[in-house]
This record gives C-alpha cells, sequence and structure tokens, in this order.
C-alpha cells in the first residue's frame, strides 16, 4: 500500500507525504520556528515537540524545532533525522487519529505557508560552490580558449571550486540589486566603474552540512553521505562582465559575492532516495580518495523560467537534471576535506551551473546566448543577452514518482536597479 495522508494533496504537489522537507517560518508577530512542507500547508514541529513527540534516545535529551534555525538539528545526525521523518509519516499518515481526529490540534499544528514568512533554513557560516557540470564547464572554455583547450589539465581530476560570501546568501523571493564594479571591455586602454550590464543566473543545487569534522580529519568518500542532511535549489547570481576583468588569478570575487538566492525548503536525502541513480563512470578514473564503492547520484528535473516586466506569464528557458553533473556530492565533500579542512553544521555546498548537452539545457544565459551573441527570444518579441532590470528568474525542480512527486519548490529572486 502506497504511503497516503490524512491531508489532501494534490499529484502535481512538491510536498506529498512522502517527501516533507524541512524549513523555518514565521507567523506573523511570532517567532521563527521549524516546519516541514505537506502540500499547501506547515507543520509547526515546536508544538510537536512540546507536546513529547521527539522524546528518542536519537534527539539526545535536546529540544531543536523552536530554533531560528536547523543547525541545532543539522548537529544530531542522521539517526535523528530518520527518527523525526519516521514520527512525522505516522502522525501524518490516514491511519493515525493523532492529528487527524483532534480538531483544535490541528490549529495549533498546521498553517498555511501562504500565512507564514520562509525564512534562511540554516545560519551558514561558510558556502563554497563548485564547478562540477562537464557541458557547462566545457560550454565556458569553448567560448574562452576554444574548444581543443576547452577543459582546464586539472578539471577531470578534481572537482574545482571556490569559496564563496555566506553573508550574502538570501532565501527566495528577496530582490536582487544589480551590483556595481570594475569592467573593461577588450578594446579598452582602461577599465570604467558602474552597474553590470552582463548580469546573468546560474542553476544550480546546493545541500546543506549536518554533522561536521573535525579540524585535520578528512570525511572518506564513501562516509560523505553521514554529513549531508539534504538538498535546496540555487540561483548563483553572477556579473559577467565585473568576473571576466575580476578572476585573474584568483577567481570569484565582486562578480558573485553580491546575492545568492537558495529555495526555503530542505529536502532530505532519504526523501530523494527511491531516485538514486549510479554515478556514470569517469574517465580518466579518479584517485582513491575520490572513489566510492556505490557513488551516486539522483534523477531531479530542473527548470528555469524568466519573466520580465513585460510578460503575463513566465517562460521556461532551461530544462536541465541533476544528472548532468559529473562530480557526485560525496566526491565534493571528500575533496573539500581532504586536506583536513573542517566543515560545520549548516554549511553550503552547491553544485555549480547544471548543464546538458543540449541548447535548451544550458543553465545560464552566458551559454543560452553564447556570450551575448545569439540573444534569446521571448514569446512577446522581447530578447534578451542578460537579464534587466524587472526580470524575474526563477527556478523549480522535482523528482517524479509514481503518482506523486518530491518537489523543492522554487528560488526567485527579481532584479532591481543599482544603488551605486
Amino acid at each position: 500500500m502506497p504511503l497516503e495522508s490524512f491531508i489532501d494533496v494534490s499529484a502535481d504537489s512538491h510536498f506529498p507525504i512522502q517527501n516533507l522537507p524541512f524549513g523555518v517560518f514565521q507567523r506573523k508577530g511570532g517567532k521563527p520556528g521549524v516546519g516541514v512542507a505537506i502540500s499547501d500547508l506547515v507543520v509547526d514541529l515546536s508544538v510537536l515537540e512540546e507536546l513529547g513527540h521527539f522524546r528518542a534516545p536519537e534527539f539526545q535529551d535536546q529540544k531543536v524545532f523552536s530554533e531560528d534555525s536547523l543547525n541545532k538539528f543539522l548537529a544530531l545526525g542522521r539517526p535523528a533525522w530518520r527518527k523525526t521523518r519516521e514520527i512525522l509519516q505516522r502522525l501524518l499518515s490516514a491511519e493515525t487519529p493523532t492529528l487527524r481526529d483532534d480538531a483544535q490540534l490541528r490549529k495549533k499544528v498546521f498553517h498555511t505557508q501562504r500565512d507564514v514568512v520562509m525564512k534562511l533554513p540554516a545560519c551558514i557560516g561558510n558556502y563554497t560552490d563548485f564547478y562540477s557540470s562537464y557541458h557547462h564547464a566545457h560550454n565556458v572554455g569553448t567560448m574562452l580558449r576554444g574548444p581543443e583547450n576547452a577543459l582546464m589539465p586539472n578539471w577531470k581530476w578534481l572537482p574545482v571550486a571556490y569559496h564563496g560570501r555566506a553573508s550574502s546568501v538570501v532565501v527566495s523571493g528577496t530582490d536582487v540589486h544589480r551590483p556595481s564594479g570594475q569592467i573593461k571591455s577588450p578594446d579598452a586602454a582602461v577599465p570604467t566603474f558602474g552597474p553590470t550590464k552582463s548580469l546573468d543566473y546560474e542553476l544550480e543545487m546546493a545541500f546543506l552540512i549536518g554533522p561536521g569534522n573535525s579540524l585535520g580529519k578528512p570525511v572518506p568518500s564513501d562516509r560523505a553521505i553521514d554529513h549531508i542532511f539534504g538538498f535546496v535549489l540555487m540561483n548563483d547570481w553572477s556579473a559577467r562582465d565585473i568576473q571576466a576583468w575580476e578572476y585573474q588569478p584568483l577567481g570569484p570575487f565582486l562578480a558573485k559575492n553580491f546575492c545568492t538566492s537558495i529555495s526555503p525548503w530542505v529536502v532530505t536525502l532519504e526523501a530523494l532516495e527511491p531516485f538514486r541513480k549510479p554515478l556514470p563512470l569517469q574517465d580518466p578514473e579518479p584517485l582513491p580518495y575520490l572513489r566510492g564503492e556505490n557513488d551516486f547520484t539522483f534523477d531531479i528535473h530542473l527548470e528555469a523560467h524568466l519573466q520580465t516586466s513585460a510578460m503575463k506569464a513566465p517562460q521556461i528557458i532551461t530544462r536541465t537534471n541533476f544528472q548532468n553533473l559529473y562530480w557526485s556530492v560525496a566526491q565534493q565533500l571528500a575533496h573539500h576535506t581532504v586536506n583536513g579542512c573542517n566543515l560545520k553544521p549548516g554549511d553550503l555546498l552547491a553544485s555549480g551551473t547544471i548543464s546538458g548537452a543540449r541548447e535548451e539545457s544550458r543553465g545560464c544565459m552566458l551559454e543560452l546566448t553564447w556570450r551575448g551573441a545569439n540573444p534569446l527570444k521571448l514569446p512577446n518579441g522581447e530578447t534578451r543577452k542578460w537579464l534587466e532590470d524587472g526580470d524575474t528568474l526563477t527556478i523549480s525542480g522535482w523528482c517524479q514518482g509514481d503518482g506523486y512527486r518530491i518537489g523543492f519548490g522554487e528560488v526567485a529572486g527579481r532584479i532591481i536597479g543599482s544603488d551605486a
């Protein structure tokens, strides 16, 4: 028998009982707290915690759901995460009367999503962005160096990454200020200062770290799963003209650190387990510390939608899949810690732009318009080389099950003018 809830959930909802993603929400006039999503509702876990539903050894006598972030819960590790999921699926099941038959309790426990404000799910102390999509790396390299030298010599040997700015990670719905910086066109003798003219999105996913590792103690690839809580959608906003001038020799700086948007709901590894796929063969074979006996990826459909201020409805401009990543999340985490770097609960590790082999699966404007040479044509007659003020870019994603979806909701941001 498939698992069913007493809550009515449509077949295309991102949040059935098989999902139960975690997030931090706030009611009007109330304090932030931890909840899970089911259908169009938020389950207030602090109420259930006060009633004693999470008094299992896995919780180590801690109360974690009245916090304003998931960090304390993340630190408890996979046994507590699994126990919480087991308890919630039982309480929300159509067969369990605890909530189903108690109208007064349901009023305390359930809130409609439209009546709450979603916050960042975690206090993010550190943020790292990888560069793990072969097709994205090859396309960008082809633009810069030609197809014969598209990939740098190290790309197939290690998961390339840079450390981003955690303080400018924002939750979906936050406006994006057009950044300013130094820009130097190829034919100019000196750079100028001003707002970016090449604002871009990057369709990505990211995962949150649970228990960290001690300084000097690497995490083996086969143990990486013990440190990964779950996934969010991410948009790594990028100023390409600023990036082109500043990135040599140390890489991204002002072109990336002005804003990074993530979705509010964190989908757990347990919810994604039915959609696990073997990691494709890597050539050349990675070094031993990057090899795992059962390394994996996930079948997650991803889309980017663009809506200009003149459009009545958004237009899909990217369709891709998480399986287009060359390096797995386990390899990313193992490489991140192999030198002894210590990760902490709430750290955010991102995939990099996820692009596929087809033109429609390119995950940023840089690729879709081939650095502006082939403008994107929209249904209302407008064109875009890059994102303009008033544009809203939304990323969504889900796994398609048999009669249900495991979804991530969305991450959206609207471009507003520069303050400089």
